[in-house]
């Protein structure tokens, strides 16, 4: 199940809110102006399956949620173990470069589709890690400043909606917050 974990910027280790709660999760989001919801989960990924299938089994979700919010592109992004002989490099080249701290232009919205990663959301003076899993819907306002961790082993699928082509594109602040914080590896631990 999906989770929350707020925490002081300048007290890491202090846990102010954690739950699992749905409700309370899009509550506490949404005063950010960030969105949290669910769609159900139609498809049970695996390294085989093709982002094409995938983009397909979502359809009428996907072009509900673009002509809602004026999105253009869609596509998906996915790590899995036995994707190639090259996975370890690749994960680990992507996982370092998302954990810096950063914002866009645009709205960054995705669907997890399969796995689990985590969106570290730097909101005023507080972090709020949301662990997001198969089946939740994240959007996160333009601006925002922010870092994910796909974990030590990335393994997700996760359908990515642009305005733009170069939406994706992020604005890295050099503000070494993000090593301060847990990674999500121990977010998960603590259960």
């Amino acid at each position: 199940m999906t989770l929350l974990q707020v925490m002081p910027v300048q007290a890491p280790g202090t846990i102010l809110t954690r739950t699992r709660d749905t409700a309370q999760i899009t509550d506490t989001l949404r005063a950010h102006k960030v969105s949290f919801s669910r769609w159900p989960v139609r498809l049970k990924v695996a390294p085989t399956t093709n982002s094409a299938d995938l983009l397909e089994t979502y359809r009428q979700d996907i072009d509900t949620l673009c002509a809602e919010q004026g999105l253009r592109l869609v596509d998906v992004a996915r790590l899995h173990p036995e994707d190639s002989p090259q996975w370890a490099e690749r994960a680990g080249t992507a996982r370092s470069k998302f954990l810096e701290e950063h914002r866009h232009d645009e709205d960054e919205v995705r669907f997890f589709a399969h796995g689990t990663g985590c969106f570290y959301l730097h909101l005023d003076d507080k972090v709020h890690a949301v662990v997001c899993e198969a089946g939740d819907l994240l959007s996160v306002p333009a601006g925002t400043k922010h870092w994910f961790d796909m974990g030590p082993v990335p393994d997700f699928a996760a359908i990515r909606f642009f305005e733009k082509e170069d939406g994706w594109v992020g604005d890295f602040t050099a503000d070494p917050i993000s090593a301060s914080f847990p990674r999500l590896d121990a977010l998960v631990a603590q259960d």
